[in-house]
């Protein structure tokens, strides 16, 4: 279609002239907006560089094979993180231990035999508030649910605290990587004769399997740098101690102690296991990551 067909009252000059400075004004927008944009991931990029760097500058050089094998030791003792590092495996491990099966559970009914029925929606409903809460409010609901009525802390009500919130990020990875699964698979199965809870155990968890272990690390990542919940439940512990009965120490919390005091010795060992925990959930989000884009 011609120029004067699409302007009947203006000449073909006239035409290009407006089409040029439209394409001028297009081009120009477009660059302010990379611009803006190569902008903020730069800014992004350096505000997260400054902190890694300052993590490894001050965490780094209070690193030792003293803080792996000694234990949290008064002031100027010259202790170690052991104890924390050994109880917030463990209640990392117990919580997700809880958590996972739950919502894989819960995210297979969601996906496979729910689907937009009122009960689904209000679980999912549910669990996108529990997904988006703060995580203090969860251990004051532990608080009140277990420390209150047990009659003191303890790593028990910590490793619930963690499960809490692990079960939100496993439902909604369960629920969406069953949901990408095409139908056709499904019905394939059935034809064949197999039931249903077999066409979702043998087939479609193992389709979806590297997205839901992706989701289940992503929820370790989370809660092994997770303080607020801890303050309330396992309260932590600076001697050593393996009881899940009784406060039990964790990075978190021991970081948060620890960086408070005036003390140079536990100031350093404060970094020192800021850049243990960050290095940890790095190595974890980048294998997530992996085997996301595998799945992908």
């Amino acid at each position: 279609m011609s120029a004067t067909t699409l302007h009947p009252t203006s000449g073909p000059a006239k035409d290009l002239r407006v089409a040029a400075a439209l394409g001028r004004r297009r081009r120009a927008t477009t660059t302010v907006i990379k611009v803006a944009c190569y902008a903020a991931t730069a800014i992004g990029l350096l505000l997260l560089l400054s902190i890694l760097g300052t993590l490894v500058w001050n965490g780094g050089s209070a690193i030792s094979l003293r803080v792996f094998t000694d234990v949290t030791k008064p002031p100027g003792s010259d202790g170690g993180l052991l104890n924390p590092i050994i109880g917030s495996l463990i209640q990392t491990s117990i919580g997700t231990l809880i958590g996972t099966p739950i919502g894989l559970l819960v995210g297979t009914y969601l996906a496979e035999y729910a689907k937009s029925s009122p009960l689904a929606n209000a679980v999912r409903f549910v669990s996108d508030i529990l997904l988006s809460a703060p995580s203090i409010l969860i251990g004051l609901f532990v608080y009140q649910s277990l420390v209150v009525p047990m009659g003191g802390f303890s790593g028990w009500a910590g490793c619930a605290a963690l499960a809490i919130i692990v079960i939100p990020v496993v439902v909604r990875t369960t629920e969406d990587m069953l949901r990408l699964l095409p139908d056709t698979l499904r019905e394939a199965v059935i034809a064949l004769g197999a039931p249903k809870w077999k066409m979702i155990t043998l087939v479609c968890w193992r389709a979806a399997a590297s997205g839901i272990v992706t989701g289940v690390l992503l929820a370790v990542a989370r809660v092994a740098g997770e303080t607020a919940p801890l303050l309330f439940t396992s309260l932590g512990n600076l001697n050593w101690s393996l009881s899940l009965g009784a406060p039990m120490s964790s990075l978190p919390i021991t970081i948060y102690s620890y960086a408070g005091s005036p003390y140079p010795d536990w100031i350093a060992l404060a970094w020192a296991g800021a850049l243990i925990i960050t290095l940890g959930v790095l190595g974890l989000n980048i294998v997530a990551r992996s085997l996301l884009r595998g799945r992908k």
